[in-house]
């Protein structure tokens, strides 16, 4: 079943350092069966008072892979500079 891991970036805090993450996450994301459906872009807010900076919302075949992602050896250097670069708030949820 395929699973998501969304995230909402709420505030970059060093543009360099988010430069060079995002020059190195897709390889990362695609060695674990990942795609990226959206990244950025104008949000519609059609109910409550949620408030997303920008979006992302990655595509893998499973909850497991995900997981095995976000761990890895090749994203753990990756996930620490993006961690030191921007505030953000993610989760991944199963597909149904």
């Amino acid at each position: 079943m395929p699973a998501y891991a969304v995230f909402d970036v709420v505030q970059v805090t060093d543009a360099a350092k988010m430069g060079l993450y995002r020059q190195g996450v897709l390889a990362t994301i695609q060695k674990y069966g990942g795609r990226v459906l959206v990244a950025g872009g104008a949000v519609d807010v059609v109910e409550g008072t949620a408030t997303p900076t920008f979006p992302v919302i990655l595509e893998f075949p499973s909850v497991e892979a995900a997981k095995r992602w976000y761990d890895s050896e090749e994203y753990t250097p990756l996930k620490a500079l993006r961690q030191s670069a921007a505030r953000a708030n993610g989760f991944f949820v199963p597909g149904v």
